[in-house]
């Protein structure tokens, strides 16, 4: 499917970035609204095969909604994000997590110190990013929110380290990862943890990427992004 907001659009401005992370200097790419003087910030974290086209276009519709966007690619330390997305994995498997929450934490900090930056950041992860965003939220006690598509669950014990606004998607037919969500649950009720939990009746794991046609659910991704954008905007301010 081709991009929803071109790369071009006028409304935003984008860019190839770097940051400072625990594994080293990071490569992302930023996209802003243009003009913008005082906005929420939002990082985008991907899937196992890296920063793909899907993400910096998923970078750039945040932008469109008034976000300061940055995608990191936490593949920086493997040689990078891949040509061919099938080996991405390989490399995602390669990574230290311990620096790559690290960079994770690094690249909230580098969104929310910015001097076109409200102050106020949030986190967006997908499959593997679904699980770095969970586990963001529980390394970081200042992250104003998290939203997870799909995303391995963190250990139950974790939970209560959470501050950060939740709203977590899963699909129904995601026999990996959504039979963990009634434990997760369980623990964020107990923790008090202010979240939200979507379940898609139908929906397989990956049904917002819409560069995978065996996996995407056009309704659903539709709906979960307008349920992210509105709880962004919520609770970052717009």
């Amino acid at each position: 499917m081709a991009a929803q907001v071109d790369e071009n659009d006028a409304r935003i401005e984008t860019e190839t970035v770097s940051f400072a992370g625990a594994s080293g200097d990071i490569n992302g790419y930023l996209a802003r609204p243009k003009g913008a003087d005082s906005a929420p910030g939002l990082v985008i974290i991907h899937e196992n095969k890296g920063l793909t086209p899907h993400i910096k276009d998923v970078a750039r519709r945040g932008a469109l909604e008034g976000f300061i966007t940055l995608a990191p690619d936490f593949l920086t330390p493997a040689g990078g994000t891949p040509d061919l997305e099938a080996d991405g994995p390989a490399r995602t498997k390669s990574l230290d997590m311990a620096k790559t929450i690290g960079d994770g934490l690094a690249a909230v900090d580098s969104i929310r110190t910015r001097s076109d930056s409200n102050g106020k950041v949030g986190t967006i992860g997908f499959c593997w990013g679904g699980g770095l965003s969970n586990q963001i939220a529980v390394h970081d006690p200042n992250l104003d929110a998290g939203i997870v598509f799909y995303g391995r669950s963190p250990k139950d014990e974790d939970a209560a380290k959470i501050k950060a606004r939740l709203l977590l998607n899963y699909g129904s037919l995601d026999e990996n990862i959504t039979p963990s969500v009634a434990a997760y649950e369980a623990a964020l009720k107990a923790a008090g943890v202010d979240h939200q939990i979507f379940i898609y009746d139908g929906g397989k794991h990956g049904f917002h990427n819409d560069e995978n046609a065996e996996r995407y659910h056009g309704e659903h991704s539709k709906t979960a992004w307008q349920r992210s954008i509105e709880f962004m905007k919520e609770t970052l301010g717009s």
